[in-house]
């Protein structure tokens, strides 16, 4: 059992991957902006960078398919300002704008946006 408040920061940027990529792009390519899933327009690809949300939240997100180093498609929103669905992992997750809120990306902005049915 946790103590409430604690939570689970996982980083992509720590795993070996990131360097290999700081190597092919160079320094001057990072966007300086950070983004969350939130900030994302509808079919925009993006990839999970750190999830900062409590740990038996993020855990749950992460069965989902909400890896850092996934990628994610944002889809289109319920009515009446409600729950996004994002694509993951093969499957389609609605998440409300609080929780994608705390999901922080990167994107590559040559990336193509994909047209959702």
């Amino acid at each position: 059992m946790t103590p409430q408040g604690t939570y689970l920061i996982l980083k992509w940027s720590y795993i070996v991957v990131y360097m290999r990529a700081k190597q092919r792009r160079g320094p001057e390519s990072r966007v300086s902006a950070i983004q969350t899933l939130a900030d994302l327009p509808t079919g925009q690809r993006c990839i999970i960078d750190r999830l900062e949300l409590p740990e038996d939240v993020a855990r749950r997100l992460m069965e989902l398919g909400f890896l850092p180093g996934n990628e994610v498609i944002p889809g289109k929103r319920a009515p009446g300002g409600g729950p996004r669905v994002f694509r993951v992992d093969g499957s389609e997750v609605a998440l409300r704008d609080d929780t994608a809120a705390r999901l922080y990306i990167r994107r590559d902005p040559e990336s193509d946006f994909v047209v959702l049915a």
